[in-house]
């Protein structure tokens, strides 16, 4: 027998159920005309995920309902059964997986393993379900039905299915991207097709949703966990592969020779489709090529898209950032401009007194290179005038931060006016060890609609700009912004390493605290000076208060500041003293 699988992994837009039920059903055509016999879609695609408090909206729920509805309509007279994400609700709402043949709602799945980390907060909105869905087929292929976070718990509804004759575990997913995850997630699913002895169709969402990116990467593995079809990294695709799951000498050998494993069993639910599986006349030619990525090949294109979705899910057009002549802003500003196209970007130039010839030049020549198009707006009279206004103030007081931080604000202010006048979102250039120390300006430099490289470490800002040039053929960054020392030019001769240690030595301290939260002597353990780790902790805890107010940014890391990482503003813990 050979059953012809649909992978519909698609870009899902959240609360757009008109959307995503066209998309839908584009997906079913072409699946009948590509005769498959079952197309899989992501988790919760109808109503795209993460829902969040759309969901505690009655509306909203019966809305999802009837986009449903109209979909199942659409699927009459057609042979496909759909494998459709959207919710439930009863008395309480569900994580859904449908089954849809032929016009019927022929079986739904509640999501029994409800994730409650990181970005999740399902147990707030969904109750778990309780029994695994086992679809039986006309000529006995038995096919199992589970939603995301089931497949990855080892001892979860997968093994149930697979115990009651599983030929193939369909998992709908949305599962978000980090850094080095495609890797490690494709590890997990080759394990547990292995461990089951069955077949695995993996389809995942791909986009952005706000600070969330979704890389894709759908796949079918076999038995023997071996990947015999993938789907790239990052981009939209609808793929169809022809597998032949009775047969297999595995799933042959799987009855009375399974490992049994020690779980908590669930009452499998058993549902028959009165459908037949036809030959198909043409054998599809799977692609067992897994598209994985290098490390900053792959950190690139999660920024890219999530920059992407943001901005045009919310409307926008194009985009307005400052340019200071440092790594940041060229770095953000190139990123824009490769994805949005050079005259959707613009970049404002503000000198102050402070600012070096050379940074001047270099952003000069940077929007020369990336072909976007720039303002200069000097802020020296500006800056002087508000000195002027605070004088009797601050009389007989040093020049300190406030001074320097004046300066930024009144750059926020320009960025945020050109925003407001010409209707583009507003870019902040914050990388993420500024933003753990509290190295940007509340209000100035950290204004914005979103903060792209929010969850990048400095050193990492480098190396991707060394990957922008590399894949670019030239020096579209120039040499120079490379090379001069970071600075953000608020006094005389300032380099931001007066303030902070050297950002290698920065950035592995905030990696070891921030993502692993090691305590201050396991990161001495790995060598690092006591003094420098209290400090940088220190700066870490007390700038909570500003992280809270800043744009949001795109999660890269395993541990981003936001929904990720929530710590209490008002916290007498402090490990540093």
């Amino acid at each position: 027998m050979r059953l012809r699988i649909g992978l519909a992994q698609l870009n899902a837009h959240v609360g757009n159920l008109k959307g995503n039920l066209e998309k839908a059903k584009k997906a079913l055509d072409i699946s009948e005309k590509e005769k498959a016999d079952i197309l899989v879609f992501p988790e919760l695609f109808l109503t795209g995920y993460p829902p969040e408090d759309l969901v505690l909206k009655t509306g909203f729920l019966s809305d999802s309902r009837e986009y449903l509805n109209d979909y199942i309509e659409y699927s009459k007279n057609k042979n496909t059964i759909s494998v459709m994400g959207n919710l439930d609700f009863e008395v309480d709402a569900y994580n859904a997986a449908y089954v849809i043949y032929n016009g019927k709602e022929e079986a739904k799945y509640h999501k029994i393993y409800l994730p409650n980390y990181s970005v999740f907060d399902e147990k707030r909105y969904f109750s778990p379900g309780k029994n695994p869905l086992l679809i039986e087929m006309k000529n006995g292929l038995k096919i199992g039905i589970t939603v995301c976070e089931d497949i990855w718990v080892p001892n979860g509804p997968a093994v149930d299915l697979a115990e009651m004759g599983a030929h193939i575990i369909i998992n709908i997913s949305a599962s978000p991207y980090s850094k080095e995850k495609p890797k490690s997630r494709l590890e997990m699913l080759k394990t547990r097709a292995s461990e089951l002895s069955t077949w695995l169709v993996y389809v995942n969402h791909v986009g952005g949703q706000d600070e969330i990116v979704f890389d894709g990467g759908s796949v079918v593995i076999n038995p023997f966990g071996e990947v015999v079809h993938s789907l790239p990294l990052f981009e939209e695709k609808i793929e169809f592969i022809d597998i032949d799951p009775i047969s297999s000498t595995r799933a042959n050998l799987r009855e009375g020779k399974r490992r049994h494993l020690i779980y908590d069993t669930h009452s499998v639910e058993i549902k028959k489709i009165d459908k037949i599986i036809e030959k198909k006349s043409d054998i599809l030619k799977p692609n067992k090529k897994v598209l994985l990525l290098d490390k900053y090949e792959e950190i690139y294109n999660a920024l890219k898209l999530g920059l992407r979705d943001y901005i045009h899910k919310n409307g926008f057009l194009k985009v307005v950032l400052g340019l200071s002549g440092g790594m940041d802003s060229a770095f953000v500003a190139a990123l824009a401009a490769d994805t949005f196209g050079s005259e959707n970007v613009l970049g404002i130039l503000m000198p102050s007194q402070y600012s070096s010839r050379g940074s001047i030049e270099d952003s000069i020549l940077l929007a020369k290179h990336l072909g976007i198009k720039t303002e200069t707006i000097p802020i020296r009279r500006t800056f002087e005038s508000l000195l002027k206004e605070l004088n009797v103030a601050f009389k007989d007081l040093p020049v300190n931060v406030a001074e320097e931080n004046i300066q930024a604000r009144i750059r926020g202010t320009i960025v945020m006016a050109f925003s407001n006048k010409f209707g583009y979102i507003a870019l902040a250039t914050g990388n993420k060890s500024e933003v753990a120390t509290g190295y940007a300006t509340l209000y100035g430099d950290m204004a914005g609609g979103l903060s792209p490289i929010k969850d990048v470490y400095k050193t990492e800002v480098y190396k991707l700009a060394e990957y922008f040039n590399d894949f670019k053929g030239r020096w579209i960054i120039p040499e120079n912004i490379f090379t001069k020392a970071p600075s953000a030019e608020l006094r005389p001769d300032q380099t931001d390493q007066d303030k902070l240690p050297p950002y290698d030595i920065l950035d592995a301290i905030l990696e070891r605290y921030i993502e692993y939260e090691m305590s201050i002597d396991e990161i001495i353990e790995d060598g690092y000076d006591l003094e420098t780790v209290k400090y940088v902790i220190k700066l870490v805890d007390l700038n909570e208060y500003k992280r809270r107010q800043g744009a949001p940014g795109i999660k890269i890391t395993q541990r981003a500041f936001g929904k990720d990482r929530r710590m209490p503003i008002t916290n007498g813990y402090k490990i540093w003293r």
